[in-house]
Parts: C-alpha cells; structure tokens; sequence
C-alpha cells in the first residue's frame, strides 16, 4: 500500500492508541504515578505487538519498568534499535492549559496534551513505521525497542539496565525520535549534543554573620571573594581559564562550519526575543557555535548572607554558587570536573575556606553525517518534507546518548521532529498534525534506505 494511502486510511486508528497512551498519567518524577508507570508500560507492550514485534515485555529495573520489544528478520541482518521514553513531566499549572492535559483533544490541526510530543508522539511515529514495514513485507533488518518510564528524571536505572543486557541490546545503530526541528518549513537532524558539569560552591569566612560596621574592610567577605574567584574562570576573550581545560576540544570541521552558517538566523530577532541589546562569547564564533559546539561556564545561581526586604547591614559568615559547564564531545565530565575542582582551590585564598561539591554530569556526542544511517535518515526528511534536512548542533544535552555509546558501542541517530512551538515541558504540548503524518512518512523511508545499504 501506498504510505500516504496508509496512513490516511489507519490515522483514526493511530490516534486511538496514541490517545490511550497520553491517558495514561505516567508522570516519573511523582511517587503517587507508579502504578500509572507499569500501565504505561503494559500499553506499550500490546502496542508494540500489535505493531508487528515477535515479542514484548515489560522488564524490570532498579526504577520503573522498561519495555523491549524485537523483530527478528535474520542472524546476517543489521540490527536497528529504537529507543523512547514513556514518562512526562508534571502538567502544572493546570490553569494555563485551555484543555485537559491527559485528556487529548484534536484542535487547529494539532494534538493538545500532555505527552503529545515529548515523548509518547514521537515514539508512535516509529511504532507505526514499523508497522508499515511489517505489514507490508518491506523490513529487511531486524529492530529493537527499548522504552523507558526515567526519561525526565535522568534515567538513573537505564545505565545499570544497559550493561546488565548488552546482548539483549545489541545493535548497529540507535534510532531515536525525542530531539526538534529547527521548524516545520526548516527540517534538520540533530548531529551534536553537549555534555555537562556541575558543581556547588561553598565559602565559610567567619564563624557567624557579622555587623559590617564593626567588621566590614578588616574581615574577608565570602560573598565578595566568591565573586572574586568566579570571576577569573572566564577571560574577556570569552575562553575558560581553567588549566587544561581545551585539551580534548576538537575543533569543528570547516566544513560543518559552513553547514551551521547556512542556518537561517536572524540575530536581531534572536536577542529581541530574549530582550537583550548585545551578545557576548567566545571571540571567533558565531552566535550559533558559541550555542551549540563550543563549551561554555554559567553562574546558575549564588547566594549569601541576608535577602530580605528591607537592609541588615551583615558581613556574611558563608557565600554559595551552583555552577556548571557545557562541555563539548571528546571533554569528559569528570575529567573536567575534577579540573575545576583543583582550579578553585588553587585560587581559593586563605582568609576563607573553599569547599566544592560536584553534583552531576554527562557526556557530549557527535553523530559521524556519513555513516549509512545518517545518510538513510536524512533521505528520510527529504522524502517527507521535499528538502534536504540541515545537520544541526544543540547546545543542551542528553547523556544517555553518551552512555549507550559508552556501554553498547554503538552511534545513535537523532531523528526527531518535535518544535519550539509545541510546548514541551509547559502548559499546552503540542504536536502538529502534518508533522505526525511526514515523521511516519520519513521514518519509513529510513528503513528502506538503510535496509538498502547492507
């Protein structure tokens, strides 16, 4: 059957079940939706067997339950495995969404709910590829699923998961559908992502606040030599000072340099939509590298002494910050992390202590733009959208793609086709109709494409 003819003809259907699936109020990061996870869980195994998978289960972790599915074309096929999530975020606040978000409604063309993206959407657009190439008799390689319900939480059972069923796991490449679009008229793949470190920052000076009439110019004031200190971390330049801190940064390809300075971006509208009047970064990059390849120091937060209306002039006894770094592929977090760690205390003088705790972090990545999955996706997105996909970096990060690249050895293509415009994470997800349809029409596409290169 023709895709176009097949996905009109089974829309009403693959509505039905997306719907069941956003029903389902699997919120991980709330203790009182456990049992919303199993059911979640529980669905997708049905589905996915419906779908045309030899077998599904749901398979226990440390957390909540993870679903795996196959189908098994040959022991000499390549073998494709797609991983999801199946957990959302909160739908707080209620009040600003002009729906239920857990009851989904069709309006203005678009699906409205919690999930209708992010990421129970996107995970359908390839259940129901594979079900076209199921049906169809088109799959001449063999696919894996692996959903999980920690997604939004950090995964925190996946990597355990990981190395326990490498076998169960094992794959040519990973195909995963949660990332965006630079927009519906504009599609693009994902091929970079950062990497993270993070850190809190305590400095003690005297044993108690202080009166600061008393005490102000004879005593160290933690909040100002905090500052001090974290002021040196980045030069006017824009570079990060810390020693040895570009010794694993690989410079980005001309060639991709040019790809990015294809990218349409108005800058003027970008720093009015933030309200802003100038940009500031490393010297030498355009706005869209310093964002997205190149690494990058931010004060989260700080803190200290009395906030509180009104004054009490005090000479804090401590002074905090939570920091962090994005760091970029080849830049190993705890490799940095330590680096800072020794930076500050070097710098740390001795009318304070300095304690710095490090909190978390992940791995950036690179997906190679001629390897033949790559290759196979992005015929995938001109065969739905009618143009060539543009290969785009991101500046946030995702590190269980690190990780399955760590454990299982495999790269990961990021074909995802979500939008700024849908909502994710906020009141009013989204996900556009005609998106739905093209993201199962591309899909496809990769199968065939891909089945093709072996």
């Amino acid at each position: 059957m023709e895709i176009k003819k097949f996905i009109e003809e089974n829309e009403s259907r693959f509505l039905d079940e997306l719907f069941s699936l956003i029903r389902i109020p699997s919120i991980s990061s709330q203790k009182s939706h456990k049992q919303d996870m199993l059911a979640c869980a529980e669905r997708w195994r049905q589905l996915l067997i419906e779908a045309g998978a030899d077998r599904a289960e749901v398979m226990p972790s440390d957390g909540n339950p993870l679903v795996f599915a196959e189908k098994h074309v040959s022991d000499d096929a390549k073998t494709v495995l797609i991983y999801a999530h199946y957990d959302v975020m909160p739908a707080e606040p209620l009040e600003l969404w002009k729906s239920e978000p857990f009851e989904p409604v069709i309006r203005d063309g678009h699906i409205w709910a919690r999930g209708a993206d992010d990421d129970k959407g996107q995970a359908m657009i390839q259940a129901k590829a594979f079900e076209y190439m199921v049906k169809e008799k088109l799959l001449t390689h063999n696919v894996k699923f692996i959903f999980e319900g920690e997604e939004e939480i950090g995964s925190p059972s996946l990597n355990a998961f990981i190395s326990k069923h490498k076998e169960l796991l094992k794959a040519d490449v990973i195909l995963v559908s949660d990332t965006s679009m630079l927009g519906a008229d504009l599609p693009s793949l994902t091929t970079g992502l950062r990497g993270l470190a993070y850190w809190e920052i305590e400095v003690t000076g005297p044993n108690r606040d202080l009166h600061s009439g008393h005490f102000g110019g004879a005593v160290a004031n933690p909040i100002n030599t905090l500052c001090e200190m974290l002021a040196t971390v980045v030069g006017k330049d824009g570079r990060i000072t810390i020693p040895h801190f570009y010794d694993d940064v690989e410079e980005v390809p001309q060639a991709e340099r040019d790809m990015i300075h294809q990218i349409p971006f108005d800058e003027k509208k970008y720093m009015e939509a933030i309200g802003v009047n100038a940009l500031k970064g490393e010297e030498g990059y355009s706005t869209l590298e310093r964002n997205s390849c190149r690494p990058s120091f931010d004060i989260c937060g700080i803190w200290g002494g009395y906030t509180g209306e009104g004054a009490k002039t005090v000479l804090p006894s401590k002074a905090y910050a939570k920091v962090s770094c994005r760091l970029v592929p080849h830049q190993q977090h705890e490799k940095i992390s330590k680096l800072f760690v020794d930076y500050i205390n070097s710098i740390a003088p001795d009318y304070v202590k300095v304690k710095v705790t490090p909190m978390h972090g992940g791995e950036g990545y690179v997906c190679p733009i001629d390897m033949p999955a790559y290759k196979a996706a992005e015929k995938g997105f001109e065969k739905a959208f009618g143009k060539k996909p543009l290969a785009v970096r991101r500046g946030g990060s995702i590190p269980i793609i690190s990780d399955f690249e760590r454990i299982l050895g495999v790269k990961t293509v990021l074909m995802g086709f979500g939008l700024e415009s849908n909502a994710i994470h906020s009141p009013n997800e989204n996900m556009p109709l005609d998106i739905f349809r093209k993201g199962i029409e591309a899909v496809i596409e990769f199968h065939k494409r891909y089945g093709s290169t072996e």
